[in-house]
């Protein structure tokens, strides 16, 4: 059983959720700890161009100045890896050598991206290799375009891509063969599919074709992958906490507390991908802990 100093809140994960709860916190002159682990989805963000103010910042920049913003409010940062998470009277935060107190836990940690095991795919990951529609679909405007995935969410995304961003695009499937409708609705739309498992990205600076097992080329400058992503989650499962109808996201309130009270997870793990809604639902958990902090006082 953890013993020792009770925090007022530890926050997991240094996403933007996470510290912009941190900087709220410790604005209020609370007693915060973050510990975060490094990586995860907004650190590999080469372009984030739709956070209010911002024309253009990487992801690293804005954990980097986020944890000096959290830092100059007294906020404490460890680096580590939560193991996993129990409540009793306080709740008790474990890593790999160490473990802490606190009244309140807000989690934070985002997802990795499900990337498909091709030749060179980090080489252009980020810049031509992309995963999101809403952070950098953008940024495939006017240009050739390979959209790649398995399943009728990828033949809906082709789609959407063509309607939002460049005429010049071909779908590119495992193995699933579209229904019918579906591949009549292609025809119509004339978005050329393959059906094929691709083995390597050909380009040098810049994405040239996706070549093919057996030897195919799809020529390309961008590719949009659709394969999902991963939660980061894995030390909350000793709790019983509430989920969605695919037991994948958590079910949370307006304040983002979970169905275990006291414990706020955001981000990803209950709602949208995006940096500039992770930050909002950090100020709100933030604001809320702060009321409940001081109703010890009454």
């Amino acid at each position: 059983m953890a013993q020792g100093h009770i925090h007022d809140c530890i926050i997991i994960g240094a996403g933007p959720g996470g510290l912009q709860a941190a900087i709220y916190l410790g604005r209020y002159n609370r007693d915060v700890l973050l510990i975060d682990r490094g990586g995860g989805r907004t650190w590999h963000a080469r372009h984030i161009e739709n956070f209010l103010t911002q024309k253009a910042i990487s992801g690293p920049e804005i954990i980097k100045t986020g944890m000096e913003q959290a830092r100059s409010f007294n906020v404490k940062i460890e680096k580590g890896r939560v193991r996993h998470l129990v409540k009793n009277t306080y709740f008790e935060v474990y890593t790999q050598n160490e473990s802490f107190l606190s009244k309140y836990v807000i989690v934070s940690t985002g997802a990795n991206d499900n990337l498909p095991p091709i030749e060179n795919v980090h080489k252009f990951f980020g810049t031509h290799f992309l995963t999101c529609v809403d952070c950098d679909g953008y940024r495939t405007t006017g240009r050739k375009l390979a959209v790649l995935g398995n399943s009728l969410k990828t033949v809906h995304l082709a789609f959407a891509m063509k309607e939002m961003y460049t005429k010049d695009l071909t779908l590119i499937l495992y193995f699933l063969a579209p229904p019918e409708e579906y591949a009549e609705m292609l025809k119509e739309e004339n978005i050329p599919f393959v059906i094929g498992r691709p083995a390597r990205i050909i380009g040098v600076e810049k994405i040239e074709a996706i070549e093919f097992q057996d030897g195919r080329r799809v020529g390309c400058e961008v590719v949009m992958s659709n394969f999902g992503y991963k939660l980061n989650d894995d030390f909350l499962a000793g709790l019983d906490l509430k989920k969605d109808r695919e037991d994948f996201k958590y079910v949370t309130n307006r304040e983002y507390e979970s169905s275990l009270g006291g414990l706020y997870i955001m981000g990803p793990l209950t709602g949208n991908d995006q940096a500039i809604i992770a930050a909002g639902e950090g100020a709100t958990a933030a604001i809320d802990i702060k009321k409940r902090l001081l109703e010890y006082l009454l």
